[in-house]
């Protein structure tokens, strides 16, 4: 199975593992992806039940975790310390989350965030993996540098310009080199992440600070005038969303993507916070006639960052709600 849509530029959001043994994978090009697994049935995202069936998840995880740090919409943080047998406490909570919601998960326990998301992919689906660090840089030390979090496509590419290609290999390297390289800061923390050292803390009050909505055409646009028709439809969506979370933010950004696949961004920052759809627009619009693309668009988005923290906010009302002295 597939799950894309249809317009010629379609992508893939997922497929099932079964599909992947073709070469199936998020992001390709869903023509590419029939083509490779032409048996497979495409079916288009339903991002509305995909939402629906993460509440129900997590709500039962609520329930049997204390301390949760939600990662997207099918992933989390879980902390165990406390827990007389750990793996018990998650095998019945796999079980929980089967029998109320008839999804199944993949567990992967350890000493620390960073072993913990990778022993969760190792097994996948259902798997049920746990590591201690020394076992974790054991069974991943001939893996590619790519499957540790932290390390993407460009930094793999350089590290491999540097003859590191492996786990063991970076865990091992010489740090001058890296620093030369990558920096002060990152070079020693790729040696770091090779070593599986990271941070053991769950943070339960992580909060998002930015929302976005884009769209990718069937067909590139030229006209300006239709840009900004799409640029408004798309305010008009993230205004609702925000409104409905009660988020609102000062900074307001479009995202622009050429034929040629440049990629443009740029931004405005406001004095104040706002989830107001007519301001929104109006920004992106005077962003989007600002840049002038010069050559036809693919994809246009636009965002809001710079949230306000739930404290913040609270903050912000009290002092406006205080008594003048």
């Amino acid at each position: 199975m597939i799950v894309a849509g249809s317009g010629p530029r379609a992508v893939v959001t997922t497929a099932s593992y079964e599909a992947r043994l073709f070469g199936v994978g998020s992001g390709m090009p869903a023509s590419q992806a029939r083509r490779r697994c032409p048996q497979a049935i495409v079916i288009p995202p339903d991002s509305a039940a995909y939402r629906e069936t993460s509440r129900a998840v997590m709500g039962v995880i609520g329930n049997h975790i204390e301390r949760v740090e939600q990662l997207g919409i099918d992933e989390a943080f879980l902390d165990l310390e406390g827990f007389h047998s750990p793996k018990a406490a998650m095998r019945r909570l796999v079980a929980d989350i089967y029998a109320q919601t008839s999804m199944r998960a993949s567990v992967g326990i350890g000493p620390n965030r960073l072993v913990a998301k990778v022993a969760s992919d190792a097994e996948k689906p259902n798997g049920f993996v746990v590591l201690t660090a020394a076992q974790a840089r054991r069974r991943f030390a001939d893996c590619a540098v790519s499957i540790v979090p932290g390390i993407g496509p460009r930094t793999s590419e350089q590290l491999g310009e540097m003859g590191i290609s492996s786990l063991a290999q970076l865990s091992a390297a010489d740090a001058a080199p890296l620093v030369a390289r990558f920096g002060p800061g990152r070079g020693p923390a790729l040696i770091a992440l090779a070593s599986f050292d990271a941070s053991a803390e769950v943070m339960t009050d992580r909060e998002a600070v930015s929302e976005s909505r884009e769209t990718t055409f069937d067909q590139d646009i030229s006209s300006g005038e239709q840009l900004e028709v799409e640029l408004t439809r798309l305010a008009a969506e993230l205004a609702d969303a925000l409104q409905r979370s009660g988020r609102s933010g000062r900074t307001i950004r479009i995202k622009v993507r050429l034929d040629d696949w440049t990629t443009v961004t740029r931004a405005r920052t406001l004095e104040r916070s706002t989830s107001d759809f007519e301001l929104i627009a109006e920004v992106a619009i005077g962003l989007l006639r600002e840049y002038g693309p010069q050559r036809p668009v693919r994809l246009v988005g636009v965002g809001v960052a710079g949230f306000k923290s739930a404290r913040q906010a609270a903050q912000l009302e009290l002092e406006l709600g205080a008594p003048a002295a």
